[in-house]
């Protein structure tokens, strides 16, 4: 073997072994894995900032955590009927000529092949994805991208630039998903970049949720949206009367999906 090639060898094994040790370990400080690997805090600091970018751990202050299972689960999930049910009454508010903007995410996504037959449509996205599948609606909308810092997280561009250019523009609605919804404060994401969902918000004339009434309920740390910020939440006939009522307290106008499938 190449000497060369012995420690990139050893470099891709330790970090193997460290997202293996994290996974088993839950939430590990940087001191942790740089005397459990004995190596230095820099080079954990590298193996974790590497294993972020490749999708296969969250960094926190002073340390890493897991990859949430709600993420991998959906990650890895067709999509649902109920997804489906959502999307399609999602794009019926949507308009010929209408300026929307779909945030990057599978329910927002979906909505995409419904969106045929209108025409004039301009939609800004922050997605890859969301700006491919768009070429392929026929009549063609005008897409525009955001640009920014690439997160390979939520498969999308974040940060300061993404926001200075959404900035320019005035939408009639945002569509955006949520990995919960807290009845009491809004939605909820697992997400730490949070600024450029908030500027979203504020460009946007309606703010539209898209959410599986599973996620509603589901209390994660970092508010997303407050109530006050949301107009409407799409949501599944599986969201129960006292929940939607609690939601509906809050100004919001609630849509139930019927799954036909």
């Amino acid at each position: 073997m190449n000497k060369d090639d012995m420690p990139k060898r050893d470099t891709a094994q330790r970090r193997h072994a460290m997202l293996a040790y994290i996974n088993e370990q839950g939430e590990t400080s940087v001191d942790t894995l740089a005397r459990h690997f004995a190596t230095s805090e820099v080079t954990v600091r590298k193996d974790l900032a590497t294993l972020e970018k490749s999708g296969l751990l969250l960094r926190r202050f002073g340390g890493a955590v897991p990859l949430p299972s709600e993420i991998l689960a959906e990650a890895n999930a067709p999509l649902s009927p109920r997804k489906r049910a959502i999307a399609r009454a999602a794009s019926e508010r949507i308009r010929a000529h209408n300026r929307i903007i779909i945030d990057s995410g599978t329910t927002t996504s979906a909505m995409i092949p419904e969106l045929g037959g209108r025409e004039g449509l301009v939609v800004m996205t922050n997605a890859l994805s969301v700006a491919n599948a768009l070429r392929e609606v026929e009549p063609e909308p005008a897409i525009l991208m955001t640009g920014g810092t690439w997160d390979p997280h939520s498969e999308s561009f974040q940060g300061q630039v993404a926001e200075q250019v959404l900035r320019f523009y005035d939408f009639d609605q945002l569509f955006i998903g949520a990995d919960g919804i807290d009845l009491a404060r809004g939605t909820t994401t697992y997400n730490e970049l949070l600024g450029l969902s908030r500027v979203m918000a504020e460009v946007a004339r309606e703010v539209v949720v898209l959410a599986e009434s599973d996620k509603i309920g589901r209390r994660i740390p970092n508010l997303e949206l407050p109530w006050e910020r949301i107009h409407t939440l799409i949501t599944d006939e599986g969201l129960d009367a006292d929940a939607c009522r609690r939601i509906e307290a809050q100004g919001i106008a609630v849509i139930r999906a019927a799954v036909n499938e």
